[in-house]
């Protein structure tokens, strides 16, 4: 069986497979077509019409049932539903990636991603600190420091998921305090007189 690398990349993402880093990796078609949606789609999400999101979700679906243990696959799936507005699937397909190569940067650069788009900040926090980890050239640092600075800004603010709670428990403060001021308020009205 011949082995082949399969390499999805563009300035920001570059996705690769080699027989190098998998030794019996067997060969992975991903027609030529699909190749070129995933590249426009890495370039502008909202240039793919919903037919060639449906097909592209469609390929990589059974690309991966075809190769279940290569996780750029997987990677490249979850990454296509999150385009397509499935982020349920999404989120299973990226976890499934990390257990596949739980040292893969990609893998869990992306599900951190995921997981602050979805405003689960702490976990976004540990899975981008695990990438920044991971790093094996300066762009790779530099993606990861840029999701750790948005995902700290996210969490200072109060912006994610559980986040209201700190708005509503200052809210309960200050209309303690008020409370407590009309009592001894009051109090000390009625100690006057």
């Amino acid at each position: 069986m011949k082995l082949q690398a399969l390499t999805i990349s563009d300035c920001d993402n570059e996705i690769t497979a080699t027989p190098d880093s998998y030794p019996i990796m067997p060969a992975v078609m991903i027609p030529a077509r699909i190749q070129t949606n995933l590249l426009r789609m890495f370039r502008d999400p909202y240039i793919l019409e919903k037919e060639e999101r449906s097909e592209l979700v469609q390929e990589l679906r059974d690309a991966v049932s075809r190769e279940p243990e290569i996780p750029e696959l997987r990677v490249l799936l979850g990454m296509t539903l999150c385009v397509n507005f499935d982020a349920q699937a999404a989120l299973e397909e990226l976890q499934e990636s990390v257990r596949l190569a739980p040292d893969h940067f990609i893998a869990r650069l992306k599900l951190g991603e995921l997981l602050m788009r979805l405003r689960i900040c702490s976990k976004a926090a540990e899975e981008t600190q695990i990438a920044a980890k991971l790093a094996s050239n300066s762009i790779q640092s530099e993606l990861a420091r840029r999701q750790a600075t948005a995902i700290r800004t996210m969490q200072r603010e109060g912006i994610e998921r559980g986040g209201y709670g700190k708005v509503l428990s200052v809210f309960h403060r200050v209309s303690r305090f008020f409370t407590r001021t009309k009592r001894y308020g009051a109090t000390v009205a009625l100690n006057t007189r």
